[in-house]
Order: C-alpha cells, then sequence, then structure tokens
C-alpha cells in the first residue's frame, strides 16, 4: 500500500506543474478574451466577432502601451500619475509593492538585478542572492570605505525575501543566470537541472 501511494505521489509531482501552468494560462487567456470582448463588441457587429479576437486585441494594446511607455511624454504622464498614487497613504504601499513585483519579473536593460552572488552569512554557511540596489547602497553608505551593495536574498517557496546592504567584497559571484538563480532560491534548489 505505502508503495501505491508513492506512485501516486511521483505521479501527481509530475502532473501538477503542466498542469498548473496550463490553468493559469487558459484562467489569463479567458479573462483576457471575456473582458476585451466585452469592449470590442460595443465596437464591432457580433457578426464580425470571433472567438480569440479578445485575446489577440489584448495582446496588441499590451504592446501598444509598451511602446507608448517608451515616449517621453507618455513617460511624463505615467510618471506624474505615479506621483499622485505615492501621496495617498495606504495606496502608496500597495501600488509600490506591486511595482517592485513586477520589477523582479522584467529584469531587463536599466534594471539593476544584474547578477546572482552568494552570501556568507556564518562560516560555511551560504545564501543565494541577487545584487539589486548598487546605487542604493551608494546613497545610504556614502563615507564607507568599501563599497557597499545591496543583495536581495529571496525566501523559499515564497514571495518574499530580505535586502542586505553588504560590503561587495564579502560575496561570491556565481556563474548562472539570474532566471537559474531564482529558480534555484525559490524551489530551495530542489529542481531538476538547468531548463534553458
Amino acid at each position: 500500500m505505502k508503495r501505491l501511494f508513492t506512485l501516486a505521489l511521483q505521479g501527481l509531482a509530475a502532473v501538477l506543474p503542466v498542469a498548473l501552468t496550463l490553468y493559469l494560462v487558459y484562467w489569463l487567456l479567458t479573462r483576457m478574451e471575456n473582458l476585451a470582448g466585452q469592449l470590442i463588441r460595443l465596437v464591432i457587429p457580433d457578426d464580425y466577432y470571433f472567438q480569440g479576437l479578445g485575446v489577440l486585441s489584448g495582446f496588441l494594446l499590451l504592446v501598444l502601451i509598451g511602446l507608448l511607455v517608451k515616449a517621453y511624454v507618455i513617460r511624463y504622464l505615467i510618471q506624474a500619475g505615479e506621483s499622485l498614487l505615492d501621496r495617498i497613504p495606504l495606496i502608496k504601499s500597495i501600488h509600490g509593492a506591486i511595482k517592485d513585483f513586477m520589477r523582479a519579473f522584467t529584469l531587463n536593460e536599466g534594471k539593476e538585478a544584474d547578477s546572482v552572488v552568494l552570501v556568507e552569512v556564518r562560516e560555511n554557511t551560504w545564501l543565494i542572492g541577487f545584487v539589486t540596489a548598487r546605487k542604493v547602497a551608494q546613497s545610504l553608505f556614502p563615507d564607507s570605505e568599501q563599497r557597499m551593495i545591496g543583495v536581495y536574498l529571496p525566501m523559499s517557496y515564497q514571495i518574499g525575501g530580505y535586502t542586505l546592504y553588504i560590503e561587495a567584497s564579502k560575496v561570491k559571484a556565481l556563474d548562472i543566470s539570474v532566471e537559474d538563480g531564482m529558480r534555484i532560491a525559490l524551489t530551495g534548489g530542489m529542481q531538476r537541472g538547468s531548463r534553458h
């Protein structure tokens, strides 16, 4: 009986990640179709509407917004709106947290999370982290004789972690991508091999 239970758990472990991923994609596409589809039906007759037009329109709208954000005038308007949100106490906290969360998943040019490092917390005890706040660390410790960096230490299986400000000489750089480092940190190192 124990052997059957073990096999069932192994089967669940094999199927669950794929099933949850497919369900999440399905859920997102369905929501996008429903929301954008309702708006499209207000503009065009039902005869011209087809299933998937909402998803296509939603995707094109996101691409257009992405292009517009790069334009100076639009960027200025977005910054003005964010400045307004940052003045409202509760909304400021929520907006800041969402913005920081999104930055964590859109690491690209202009973002500072550029390397994966090991931080020794005790002798021969290491945590994996991400260099994220070079400029902030420099502004917090302008008189430091050592170059300070900010290192984000994520917690396994949780959305959260700690930011340490530490001397750059106290960390050991790893030769892995930020994506692989995040996967190792978030799964407690229990993933199977590198997935490129």
